[in-house]
Order: C-alpha cells, then structure tokens, then sequence
C-alpha cells in the first residue's frame, strides 16, 4: 500500500535507457524517474561508436562529457583495396557511461534488481516488490519475433595491451584481408594509446551461433601476425546484433501490446552496421519533447519514432539481402570492398542513414558483385516467411 509511485521506471539501464534518463534527468530535474538494472552497473561491456556525420552539432555537444576517444580518421582494408578515410569516429565506454548515469540518478538507479514481469503502469519485482509508474520502458535489447527476418553480427572483443607500441595513429572499422568462413568476417581495431587497443572479430553471418573459443583464437592470430605481443586483457567484451533483412512492422508492433520500448527492443538500430547511438539519441530528444509521459502518449510517440525510421531504411533492409541471400556467404566481402570504392561522402550519409536518390543509383551501378540472378531473387524477397523458406530454410 505504500509502494512509491514513479512517472516513469526505464527497465534495463543498456545505452537507449541510460541516455533517456540522462537526458530527462537534464529536461526535467524534477521527475520521479527509476531505472532497474539487473546487473552491478548499467551499460554492461560495450564501446559504443559512431561517425562524425551521424549527430548534428548539438547533439555532439550534448554528448560530449560521454565521449571516451575520437580520432580524425578510420581506415578500411579489403584483400583489393585499402583506404583512409576522413571523417572524425568517436567512441564512448561503458565504464564513463555507468559512472554519469550513476551521478545523475543517485538513488534513483537499483542495480542488480531482477523483474519478474511488468506491464505499462507497474513493474513486479522477483523479491515480490511491486512498483507503480505512469509509464514503463522496456529497454532490454532485442528480443526475437517472427515478424522480422534478420542476418546476424556476432562478436568478440578484448581490450589487450602490449609490450610494446602498436603504431597506428587511427582505428581499423574493417579489416577484411583476414581469411573468410561461414560469413563476412573482418577484424576491428580501436587504438586507445601507444600499446592498449580494442581488437574485436566479427562475423556477418546467417545464425547467431558464435564460437568464444575461435573468436579468441582469431584474435590472437590476428595480434602474432602484426608482431603485437599481448602481455594482458583488460576486459572483453561480445554480443549479437541484429541486421534487418525484411519485416512486417505492424505486426511487430501489435506484439507489443501498448508497452513503450526503446533501443534494439523497438528495432532502432542501423539495419546494415547494427549501430544503434544515433537512433538512441533521437528518441531519447523525442521522449524529453513530450508533455504528457503516461504509457499511451509514450508509445504513440515511440512507435511513430520506429515507423520513420522503418520507412526510411527499406532500401537497407533491400542491401542487406542482397549482402545475406545473394552469392556463397564467404564471398561477401566483394560486397563491401566495392562498397568502399565510393566517394567519402556517399560513405558518410550511409552510415548516416541519410542517403540521396543519387546515392541510392550509384550504389547499385555496375556489375554487381553478387550474381545477378540471386540479386534480383534476394531482392524480391520482401517477406520473413519467404526468406525463412526459400534462403534459411534450405541452408538449415
């Protein structure tokens, strides 16, 4: 009978969350907010990452006090191809993520509180702790559906250090020269001084299956074969992404039955790099524009926020089949490494996810790297009973 009553609990404090909390903590300083996290912090282990190009200006400078690194430039490396790229690349840590968000809510953030379930208006906790709130965002990454069908980016991370300096000057976003498998498989490097980096291997692949003992060992073939000698790991990091083939977004809505999301759970991610800061950081400004933040105003503007977002990447979600369903999957590579033959700027409103009709036309002139047959098929596949039939299901 004296459970508090909050206008709004944030269950799971991953980054979508934890930036609509820092954000409305911001807003409104007034405002009974609650975020449950069941582990000891939130943001978990991550780096998260992002292009100059993705934010306007005063989302960099509302940002800024999260940033970890920046670095002016990035390089791509292909077996054909190397470039370096213009274009500042930012990364934020999980560890400065916590500790912000930690200062902000003070008390106001329980860690290492399990639920059990929650609706809209209540959260139910595993100790038998019932909490009441106008509202509820459920933040707790993504979840499957059968309304989406989804290629897969699997990693492994570690942050290493070394006995002695590395020598890169600038982060390697792909390095693809590696020898390919059951997927697109590149390594990616962050250097974060003289002899510490982040060397993560990932695989674009069909199934989410992803194999901790081999990734490890890739990792290290990957630091012999640049004489790097890891003298210790300073922490790993690994995870899933989803990557967008085709969907039914009513559908997958309906599914939610009135209960606001955010992040991976509403499906606000790039569909083809899987980066989800940018979309993460509109809605959390979407959310702090609101009046009224009772569940129905909350999901209303949550699934209106999703549905532009949806409408405006069909034509990745048309690249990505094109990538997963086109062509042996240890060839797609060839995808990316003609991909990365385009002009800077197209490259940058790509991962903005701002590109122009031009764009669009330039992307797909040519030969394609793909044979055109499974092209025109992948593409027709616009449906995740159809791709789950006619491409996964005869791969199973």
């Amino acid at each position: 009978m004296n459970a508090p009553r909050y206008d709004l609990i944030l269950v799971g404090g991953g980054l979508a969350n934890g930036l609509i909390a820092l954000r409305l903590a911001q807003a409104r300083p007034g405002l009974r907010l609650l975020m449950l996290e069941s582990e000891s912090r939130p943001g978990g282990h991550h780096t998260w990452s992002f292009h100059d190009g993705d934010l306007s200006e005063a989302q960099h400078a509302w940002l800024a006090p999260l940033v970890g690194r920046r670095w002016p430039r990035h390089r791509v490396i292909f077996p054909h191809r190397q470039r370096l790229l213009n274009g500042g690349y930012t990364s934020i840590f999980s560890q400065d993520f916590a500790r912000i968000l930690e200062e902000a809510l003070g008390d106001n953030l329980w860690v290492d509180t399990r639920v059990a379930r929650f609706s809209p208006h209540h959260v139910e906790l595993e100790d038998g702790r019932v909490l009441h709130a106008n509202a509820v965002i459920d933040g707790r990454g993504p979840a499957d559906s059968a309304h989406l069908a989804l290629g897969h980016q699997a990693f492994l991370g570690r942050e290493v250090r070394l006995d002695k300096p590395h020598g890169l000057d600038e982060p390697i976003l792909m390095d693809a020269s590696v020898p390919q498998q059951d997927g697109y498989r590149f390594v990616y490097v962050l250097p974060f001084s003289q002899d510490t980096l982040l060397i993560e291997d990932t695989h674009y692949v069909d199934r989410p299956e992803a194999n901790a003992a081999r990734l490890q060992e890739h990792i290290d073939a990957y630091a012999r074969d640049r004489d790097w000698q890891i003298v210790d790991t300073l922490r790993e990091e690994s995870g899933v992404l989803p990557i967008t083939l085709a969907g039914d977004f009513d559908a997958f809505w309906q599914n939610a039955q009135g209960q606001p999301r955010s992040g991976l759970r509403a499906g606000l991610f790039h569909p083809t790099t899987g980066y989800s800061l940018p979309q993460a950081m509109g809605l959390a400004e979407r959310i702090a524009e609101l009046e009224n933040l009772d569940s129905a105003s909350l999901f209303q503007a949550i699934h209106a926020f999703a549905a532009r977002e949806w409408r405006r990447q069909g034509y990745f979600r048309l690249l990505n089949r094109m990538l997963f369903l086109a062509g042996r999957p240890e060839r797609r590579w060839q995808v990316m490494q003609r991909f990365y033959g385009l002009s800077e700027l197209l490259i940058e409103r790509f991962y903005a996810g701002r590109l122009t009709h031009a764009d669009k036309v330039r992307i797909l002139m040519g030969k394609p790297p793909v044979p055109l047959g499974e092209a025109l098929k992948a593409v027709r596949a616009n449906s995740p009973q159809k791709i789950s039939s006619t491409f996964f299901g005869i791969r199973s």
